[in-house]
């Protein structure tokens, strides 16, 4: 089955600039499609300095729901925006002030991925961060998703008005133009190798499978590795074939994903696959199921029935149906409202926004015009990051008012 391949290289432009993200993309490019994804044939996506957020998840989207294995390419630099703090992927326009409006949230990305068979995708990341955000991912970790293998590594920052290179990911397009496609394990230990040999310490290591449950602290280093993340020992670099005593250990084989009922027979990978078989209703069923189970046991704003109802979201998004899916993105909001949440929590906000994008895609007039009103209001309570967002609704609503 054909892989798909996308490459994302952002960074701010001017003096926020810690890293030259898109000087790795030629590199890249000039790597056959079929190498960079390990399959027989692929498609990739190449996204350099994007400006808006929502280009980019509209080709993560794409990416995510292609069937088939899925690489992402990922070189920038993370920021925490100011009100939530929160990581972000930085992109063109981003400055410490508007991270909130103009970078990638990273959790994005885990949630893009979420309904992907497990082993089916993987993340290779060259990031860096600012001060701030280096302090908090020292104590957090960087979360990319239960099933998602993702390899990699953070740095800090290289000095005070110095712009640093991607040389991991770099590393990573010198062995794959070398000839060959070894697996990812061997791919990340051998470019953190080489880059070892270049003098770069004190880096954060993403590897394996994420996040690790129960991950005990990394041998040599006494931290934990929340997210799949763990500091590497600076005097001890990992090596191909076998790390020395401190490196991170091998990645584990992708555990199943828990389920919020426990660990199950992967229904998420059930689902994933009747969605690619064409039987939506069949997906649905199954998610309706647990979604009946997970609320007879936890309640109505429990985050392990919320999970569900947001899995029937983007099945009924799957399936062509943008006014079920708008209506089930409202029902979440609201849940998550009722339950306590803040209408500036991540979740929340998440929500609205695919409420509002599935609205808008909506092509019956009559039902569209039904929706607004309470997407509307809902919107007045929750703004979210897009400036306008609210008064969007409410032109829109005017205009199929107008039309009758």
């Amino acid at each position: 089955m054909p892989g798909t391949v996308l490459l994302l290289a952002a960074s701010p432009v001017g003096k926020g600039c810690l890293v030259d993200a898109a000087s790795v993309l030629p590199v890249l490019a000039a790597v056959p499609p079929a190498v960079l994804a390990g399959t027989d044939t692929a498609n990739v996506v190449e996204l350099a300095d994007p400006l808006e957020p929502q280009a980019v998840l509209t080709r993560l989207r794409a990416a995510a729901a292609a069937p088939g294995p899925l690489t992402v390419f990922v070189a920038g630099q993370l920021q925490l925006d100011r009100k939530q703090r929160l990581p972000h992927l930085a992109l063109a326009r981003t400055t410490p002030s508007t991270v909130r409006y103009t970078g990638f949230p990273w959790h994005w990305f885990r949630e893009e991925l979420r309904l992907r068979a497990p082993g089916t995708t993987t993340l290779l990341l060259d990031l860096h961060a600012d001060a701030e955000t280096w302090g908090w991912l020292r104590g957090r970790g960087l979360e990319c998703g239960a099933g998602v293998a993702a390899y990699g590594r953070v740095a800090p920052p290289a000095g005070r008005r110095k712009v640093a290179a991607p040389t991991y990911m770099k590393a990573i397009a010198t062995v794959l133009r070398s000839g060959g496609r070894p697996g990812p394990e061997q791919l990340h230990q051998t470019a953190l190798a080489r880059i070892a040999g270049e003098g770069e310490v004190g880096d954060l290591v993403l590897w394996g499978a994420g996040p690790v449950p129960g991950a005990g602290p990394v041998p040599g280093t006494g931290v934990g590795v929340p997210g799949g993340f763990a500091p590497a020992a600076p005097s001890l670099p990992a090596v191909p074939g076998g790390g020395a005593p401190g490196s991170p250990p091998p990645a584990p084989d992708a555990p199943r994903p828990h389920t919020p009922d426990g660990p199950a027979d992967d229904p998420h990978a059930a689902i994933t696959a009747a969605v690619q078989a064409g039987d939506h209703s069949a997906a649905d069923a199954l998610a309706a199921r647990l979604e009946h189970t997970a609320l007879v046991a936890h309640g109505a704003g429990s985050e392990e029935a919320l999970h569900w109802s947001e899995v029937r979201a983007d099945l009924a998004m799957f399936a062509g149906d943008a006014e079920r899916s708008c209506r089930t993105w409202m029902g979440v909001a609201a849940a998550r409202l009722a339950a306590g949440q803040p209408a500036d929590a991540a979740p929340v906000e998440a929500a609205v926004d695919r409420a509002h994008h599935q609205w808008g895609r909506i092509t019956d007039r009559n039902r569209a015009r039904d929706l607004g009103p309470a997407l509307a209001e809902l919107r007045g309570r929750v703004p979210g990051r897009r400036q306008g967002a609210l008064d969007h609704v409410r032109e829109q609503l005017r205009q199929l008012q107008t039309q009758g």
